[in-house]
């Protein structure tokens, strides 16, 4: 590639030239869902921006070159309130077990749906306990960590440099609303590394008691095992910034004496819903489920690859606000590109580098555009719009129909035209925006010969 790749790297607030550690084995580390409920709109815009590295790091380094780990968290207190309420029954293993099977096989489908490859290494919390054991041990017997109030603590001012991610020196610090402030604790900022668990709550045997892990160490944990103490690229949300990365920070540094757990942090930023911050009480929480499945956001289904685009017409780093709007916007886009039937072929230079200033997607699409209407004129263009699309992940597919619908859709359409005939043009529109809200959008034109007006329709992507 002649152009280098950079990326802006949170921990140095700048703008550089990316060079891996080994580039025959470029890793990366993504936090991943909590499996308690659907991975609701602001979930899926790391998935697609990391994807988006991921496809573009295979590319430049070669596929067998790059691995990527994204975890499953599977152990969490909210997991244990979900599988309480859904299956109060059953014992609480069952129950866990039952509440994250289905909420990570829909986390999959939702990826999928989104054009996501499937990372090379995918590890559960669960499966990772010892891990998160020892990297405790280490801690305590280094002087970083002690027990107190049944609970195994990183104390926070024996790390003379902690808070570099966030910048917030440690005297400065509040505890805010997910930090606990305990009396068993030294320093306010000081989080939990281990804690005890009651005979309702899933727990694993350890010096210090029956226990289970506190949320930060399970990352430390998963990346240090798959990626090594130290490994290229860390990803996740803005909002992990403080505390979870900087916790992550805290523990591998001090467990493993290394001077940076990543050499590179990347945070996507905040996804806000038709200008509102979403939560439940807002009535605003939308799913990838709901998006993809239901007519709960906008009164009809969205195809993954609308939603892909529609993220991707944002910089990653800048906040996006998701809505009816923008879908339209980026469904009216995509089905002006043609449709390719084979992937062969080389990106063009330009989506490359786009891609290469810090994921530019914005600019990336625009050229994606530019190329795409190129393709239709130039039918030898379209190898490198269809390998351009590719590493975007956004590729324009057909929409297949059921015979039954479009025989119907083709009555409403005849009808529509006996309306037009009787000028009765109040009831003709009413079928046209009827349909045009199911995504069946009509085009009228004149017959050639008779020069009467016809009507064709098609399926809007």
């Amino acid at each position: 590639m002649s152009v280098a790749l950079k990326l802006y790297n949170t921990l140095t607030r700048e703008k550089a030239e990316f060079r891996p550690i080994d580039a025959k084995n470029v890793r990366m580390y993504v936090c991943g869902p909590t499996v308690y409920d659907y991975a609701h709109i602001g979930n899926a815009r790391p998935v697609i921006v990391f994807d988006v590295l991921y496809r573009l790091l295979r590319h430049v380094y070669g596929a067998d070159h790059v691995t990527y780990a994204r975890n499953i968290t599977d152990v969490d207190d909210k997991i244990n309130a979900r599988a309480l309420r859904d299956h109060p029954g059953l014992p609480l293993n069952e129950a866990i077990r039952l509440v994250t099977e289905k909420t990570e096989t829909q986390f999959h489908e939702d990826a999928k749906a989104l054009g996501c490859l499937e990372p090379n290494i995918e590890p559960r919390a669960t499966d990772n306990i010892p891990q998160m054991i020892e990297i405790i041990k280490r801690l305590v017997a280094k002087g970083h960590a002690y027990v107190a109030g049944g609970e195994v603590l990183f104390d926070t001012k024996s790390m003379s440099d902690y808070g570099q991610l966030s910048k917030r020196p440690l005297d400065e610090q509040q505890a805010g609303a997910r930090i606990a402030v305990d009396a068993h604790k030294k320093n306010p900022g000081d989080f939990v590394l281990w804690k005890l668990s009651s005979e309702n709550e899933p727990g694993w045997d350890s010096p210090w008691g029956r226990g289970r892990p506190g949320w930060h160490i399970e990352c430390s944990a998963m990346s240090g095992r798959y990626l090594g103490e130290v490994f290229d690229i860390h990803g996740g949300g803005l909002d992990l910034i403080f505390p979870h990365h900087e916790n992550e920070i805290a523990q591998s540094r001090c467990a493993h004496g290394t001077d940076v757990m990543a050499n590179v942090w990347m945070h996507n930023g905040f996804v806000q819903v038709e200008g509102r911050k979403m939560s439940k009480s807002e009535g605003n929480f939308i799913t990838i489920h709901d998006l993809l499945h239901t007519d709960k956001f906008g009164g009809r289904q969205w195809p993954g690859e609308v939603l892909r685009l529609a993220m991707l017409m944002t910089h990653y780093r800048e906040p996006i606000d998701f809505s009816v709007k923008r879908l339209e916007e980026a469904e009216r886009l995509i089905a002006k590109w043609p449709i390719p039937e084979a992937f062969e072929g080389e990106p063009d230079p330009t989506i490359l580098d786009a891609l290469s200033d810090d994921l530019n997607t914005v600019a990336a699409v625009q050229e994606l555009h530019a190329l795409a209407h190129a393709a239709k004129a130039d039918p030898s263009k379209l190898p490198a719009f269809a390998a351009s699309a590719a590493l975007l992940g956004v590729v324009p597919k057909k929409t297949e129909i059921d015979e039954a619908v479009a025989s119907a859709v083709d009555a409403l359409v005849e009808m529509r035209l006996e309306m037009l005939k009787a000028k009765n043009f109040a009831e003709a529109d009413k079928i046209r925006d009827d349909l045009s809200a199911k995504g069946i959008q009509l085009k009228d034109g004149k017959d050639p010969a008779s020069g009467e007006r016809v009507t064709t329709w098609e399926v809007r992507r």
